[in-house]
């Protein structure tokens, strides 16, 4: 009876090396990748704190607020952030208090400070909640325009007057 040779040539103790090797790399992709992670939620923490609402993010906002018209929706999900920005880290914002305006900072500051402004006026409203929790903590919060008419209010029609 003939042994049939081992087509890879390698011994156990070498796929079992291979393995671990394979493993290690695998384990230095993830390290890269949430090393990469942390850095864009560095910069973008920089950049939320350091800078103001540029035209490149307001014609986003507009885009999302079309897209939720064209889908006959009320209201649009339209700015989130790390509640690790805000003042209190979203505590605030978690417990709908009333102050949770101040405890914003940076472009979520602006953009409420900008909402209040303009689109209050017009009849807007704007609600900020915890949109994600991970690991039962606040994550994100996040800011919902709204257009809906309030209650006893009925919306307006299409239709023209005779």
């Amino acid at each position: 009876m003939t042994q049939e040779p081992n087509p890879l040539n390698w011994s156990a103790d070498a796929l079992r090396l291979e393995m671990l090797r394979r493993e290690m790399e695998r384990m230095a992709e993830r390290d890269r990748a949430r090393a990469a992670e942390e850095q864009r939620r560095a910069d973008f923490a920089a950049d939320f704190l350091r800078h103001h609402i540029g035209p490149e993010e307001l014609r986003h906002i507009r885009q999302l607020i079309e897209a939720a018209v064209r889908h006959g929706d009320f209201q649009a999900l339209v700015y989130s952030f790390p509640s690790s920005l805000c003042a209190d880290d979203g505590r605030a914002i978690n417990n709908a208090r009333p102050d949770w305006p101040e405890t914003l900072r940076g472009k979520a500051r602006e953009l409420y400070e900008t909402f209040e402004r303009h689109a209050r006026p017009l009849g807007y409203h704007l609600h900020a909640s915890i949109i994600s929790f991970p690991g039962g903590v606040p994550g994100d919060v996040g800011f919902f325009l709204s257009w809906e008419a309030p209650l006893g209010r009925s919306a307006p029609t299409a239709e023209k007057p005779d």
